[in-house]
């Protein structure tokens, strides 16, 4: 697998285990609660943000291996193809969830407008993404697409984040939560740039279709 998606991967477990029990939750008809009545007034937008932005996050990481693009290129094309639409499904329907779900607890105005600028750069970074490898600029759409998937995996960076707002019920309200959350974010965003500027451009590839790192 190597060491690059195996770290994505296991930085995604935490969520991604977490949005498999609300889905199961929901399927299965699970005892509604202050909590989760908002998913289920409108079950298939947090469906559809939870598988996409799941696969998003586990798919997308294998396009990090470098040995997996060098043997099986065709592989990797093929999966950028799946993963554009995904990417674009996991960050509009987070807007949407965003703009139309009401808040949880802790939840507000503040990480309200974070969610919402880092949904609409999550959209923008995958659609420069495609267009730059419609231009055949394989650099730019390296770093567009490591810069969208890094906004996608934010909610594992944030259940790091999250410790200290969790175990100190003192620091627990709408600006902690919403520095904890925006912390997750940025912090993925900062080591994406460190990743793309320390490693050399790649050369020009014809008809590469992919999320390249």
């Amino acid at each position: 697998m190597g060491r690059a998606p195996a770290l994505l991967i296991a930085l995604s477990a935490v969520p991604v285990a977490a949005g498999i029990v609300r889905l199961a939750g929901l399927a299965g008809g699970a005892q509604i609660t202050p909590e989760n009545a908002r998913f289920f007034a409108a079950p298939l937008s947090a469906v559809l943000h939870i598988v996409s932005v799941s696969v998003w996050c586990v798919l997308g990481a294998f396009q990090f291996s470098s040995g997996l693009r060098r043997r099986s290129p065709g592989w990797h094309r093929a999966a950028g193809r799946v993963l554009v639409p995904l990417g674009l499904a996991a960050a509009l329907s987070g807007l949407w969830l965003t703009r139309t779900y009401p808040p949880a607890d802790h939840d507000g105005p503040l990480l309200h407008a974070i969610r919402l600028v880092v949904g609409s750069a999550m959209v923008l970074f995958i659609c420069l993404g495609f267009v730059a490898i419609r231009r055949r600029d394989i650099a730019g759409h390296r770093a567009w697409m490591v810069r969208g998937y890094a906004l996608g995996l934010g909610a594992g960076t944030q259940v790091l984040t999250h410790v200290p707002w969790l175990l100190f019920g003192g620091i627990q309200d709408e600006l902690s939560r919403a520095l904890a959350m925006g912390a997750g974010w940025a912090i993925n965003l900062a080591v994406a740039e460190w990743i793309l500027r320390r490693r050399p451009a790649l050369p020009a590839r014809p008809r590469a279709l992919g999320v390249a790192p």
